[in-house]
């Protein structure tokens, strides 16, 4: 099934797809704009750690309790609900003049992340419940080429609009996308099996419920490990801010360096997205075989990014990385929702969703932390980080065929 079919005959995955293309778009316009306000501003590599924490942490304690919510209300109205109040929030940014009201932008930020905390989770269970078992890996592959491809453009289009036009104009437009992710979704028809009847409130939708099926199913607690070993590159993540600003500037800026590679970033996710559908398909034994390549992939790459001597070659190593991460995203997700009941759903994506954040956000202060207070250089604590994950990839070679 080709992603063009599948957007013409399914309605509701269509409207979901256009409400992420827009608000994604906005949402890597405005990350490239507050990266450069902190760099101009402060000059620090931690400043930004900081708000990568900012922009996860909250996830990592509102991620589980949210997907309680998830599976007791109507999880259409819960995604609507999260587009309105980060449109809202975002709206604050504009307060943002200098660095005496610096902390305006992380208190929206992590007010709107909090938010996002409710709408991944529900998202992910609510992609089962509108797309048949065959449209199931065509439309994960679809979600995550199209986070990809708006990483891509609206981070090259950000670093563009933000030094043309302001940092205020890519705030003001990733609010305006939020308000309109949300007219597409609020005209999604799922019907009743999403949860639109009367809300559920018995004890088997409970979060301890949650976790005590996630401990007794050892494929699901692999699974589920899968994302958050994936973060790792949380860490790497915010090197690539710090390589735009002191490796590769461009024009003696730091959003040009910052927006090629974030925009290789999304390259290679995509195409990540593209060759895991194209090499394994629908079936879950290739899917879990992916994942040992998976991890070695992004390895390897990370090493050569810390090796790379130009911006093109740097870039092409994050973009190989990042397939490998794309490859790891729609393996784990779609093995998940093919393997857990809709009723545990919510939780099990929440949980998933607050383990990826939590690691992330730790690893991205770490290593700002390594760069600002202990001397590390960017190039070797690049490739220390690319070394980690040559361990999950030897966890899943040794035992994903067991599981």
């Amino acid at each position: 099934m080709t992603f063009t079919s599948l957007l013409r005959r399914n309605r509701n995955i269509r409207l979901l797809w256009l409400g992420q293309v827009v608000s994604q778009l906005g949402d890597w316009f405005n990350s490239i704009a507050v990266y450069a306000l902190l760099l101009d501003v402060t000059g620090s590599a931690t400043a930004v750690a900081a708000m990568m924490v900012v922009q996860l942490a909250p996830t990592a304690f509102v991620g589980p309790w949210a997907g309680v919510v998830v599976d007791r209300l109507n999880r259409q109205r819960v995604l609507v609900a999260a587009d309105l109040v980060r449109g809202v929030l975002m709206l604050g940014l504009l307060l943002v003049r200098d660095a005496s009201n610096i902390w305006v932008a992380y208190l929206v930020i992590g007010l709107s992340v909090a938010a996002t905390g409710f709408f991944e989770p529900a998202r992910s269970a609510l992609l089962p419940n509108i797309a048949s078992v065959d449209e199931l890996v065509p439309a994960n592959a679809l979600s995550s080429a199209t986070w990809s491809a708006m990483l891509a453009v609206g981070a090259a289009l950000g670093g563009v609009v933000t030094a043309a036009f302001g940092r205020h104009a890519a705030f003001l437009l990733n609010s305006v996308s939020f308000f309109v992710s949300a007219a597409f979704i609020a005209r999604m028809r799922p019907g009743a099996s999403a949860l639109s009847t009367s809300p559920r409130r018995d004890a088997e939708t409970g979060f301890l419920n949650g976790l005590r099926f996630i401990a007794s199913h050892t494929s699901v607690r692999a699974l589920v490990s899968v994302k958050a070993a994936w973060s790792i590159a949380g860490g790497v993540i915010l090197l690539l801010t710090v390589f735009g600003e002191r490796v590769f500037p461009i024009g003696g800026g730091s959003a040009g360096g910052i927006g090629v590679l974030y925009s290789a970033r999304g390259i290679g996710a995509g195409l990540g997205a593209l060759a895991t559908r194209w090499l394994c398909g629908s079936d879950p034994r290739r899917l879990r075989q992916a994942i040992a390549p998976g991890f070695l992939l992004c390895g390897v790459s990370y090493v050569c990014f810390g090796l790379a001597p130009s911006l093109l070659l740097a870039s092409l190593a994050v973009v190989v990385a990042h397939a490998g991460g794309s490859l790891l995203w729609v393996s784990s997700t779609v093995l998940l929702q093919l393997s857990v009941p809709d009723r545990f759903r919510g939780r099990v994506f929440g949980i998933d969703f607050a383990l990826m954040t939590l690691v992330t956000a730790t690893m991205s202060y770490a290593t700002g932390w390594a760069l600002d207070s202990l001397g590390f250089a960017p190039r070797p604590l690049a490739m220390m980080l690319g070394a980690l994950f040559f361990l999950p990839a030897a966890f899943w070679s040794a035992r994903g065929r067991r599981l």
